[in-house]
């Protein structure tokens, strides 16, 4: 997961805002207990926010603690785990897993091993666990990785195989929920793969790295163009969403659909305007 999917914390309420880090930290000890200090490390927002939509919408039982970590030495932290909380770490891991078998084959990275081999057998045991969603996450991934060798620049195609394997991570139950969670998680998932080629862009250019968006950077309208294809992703995202009967934690699900996703774009636009300025000030010196 790439950490797209967070909230706008200057817009939640202060309550809304210490049950988000009860959930976080709730899927951060779920990590510690069934995979160790590195499943920990796996921890991300896009997963958080997972927690917190199927935990609203099958209204599963939470369990509260209160402890310290590592993070948090001196002051206890607020924990909220469920099995949502559990399903969500064993996605987390799995896809971690999968992310280090590429990395080993493709680039051999000493790390990659170690990380396969400290995850590899409970990684496995999870896998066993979710048949249907780690049949679609190696099939899709695969996909991704024939398109990316290929070098296509069919943005649609490529963030699709993304999008499809975001879908099947939201769908924990095949019930009356699924076909709007399937629509949720598709378009959300082809936003996150979106936003990651957007931020990346610039590296991958000065690098020759295969980005899909080189084709479209290229257009004198990139920028709007690009900009409304990730709000048309996030539309059909939210408009899933409000077919859901969410009522708990409702209020934090809305601040990350509609502001949070943007963060990281805002942030990316204020860095450009940055440069620009002082391209303008180098220029008049």
């Amino acid at each position: 997961m790439f950490g797209y999917i967070t909230i706008c914390e200057p817009e939640l309420k202060v309550k809304d805002l210490r049950r988000y880090r009860a959930h976080y930290c709730g899927l951060c000890r779920s990590l510690k207990e069934r995979y160790g200090s590195l499943g920990q490390m796996t921890l991300s927002y896009d997963m958080t926010f997972i927690v917190v939509l199927l935990t609203s919408l099958y209204e599963s039982a939470l369990k509260e603690s209160i402890r310290r970590c590592k993070t948090h030495p001196i002051k206890k932290q607020q924990m909220l785990q469920s099995e949502i909380t559990e399903y969500a770490a064993d996605m987390n891991v799995i896809l971690t897993w999968y992310h280090l078998k590429d990395d080993w084959q493709d680039e051999r990275k000493p790390g990659s091993l170690l990380g396969l081999h400290v995850l590899g057998r409970k990684a496995k045991k999870a896998a066993q666990k979710y048949p249907r969603q780690c049949r679609v996450m190696y099939r899709e991934l695969k996909a991704l990785e024939r398109m990316e060798a290929a070098k296509s620049r069919d943005i649609d195609e490529v963030a699709g195989c993304f999008g499809r394997l975001m879908e099947e991570v939201l769908v924990y139950k095949q019930d009356v929920w699924e076909e709007s969670l399937r629509r949720m998680g598709f378009f959300l998932g082809k936003f996150i793969y979106i936003m990651d080629a957007y931020e990346d862009l610039e590296q991958d250019l000065e690098q020759g790295n295969y980005n899909p968006l080189r084709g479209l950077s290229r257009s004198a309208d990139y920028e709007e163009r690009l900009r409304q294809i990730l709000c048309m992703m996030i539309a059909e995202s939210t408009a899933a969403f409000e077919k859901l009967p969410c009522l708990q934690d409702a209020d934090i699900l809305r601040n990350i659909l509609y502001t949070g996703v943007w963060n990281r774009y805002n942030r990316i636009q204020e860095k450009k305007k940055e440069t620009q300025e002082n391209k303008k000030e180098h220029k008049k010196t």
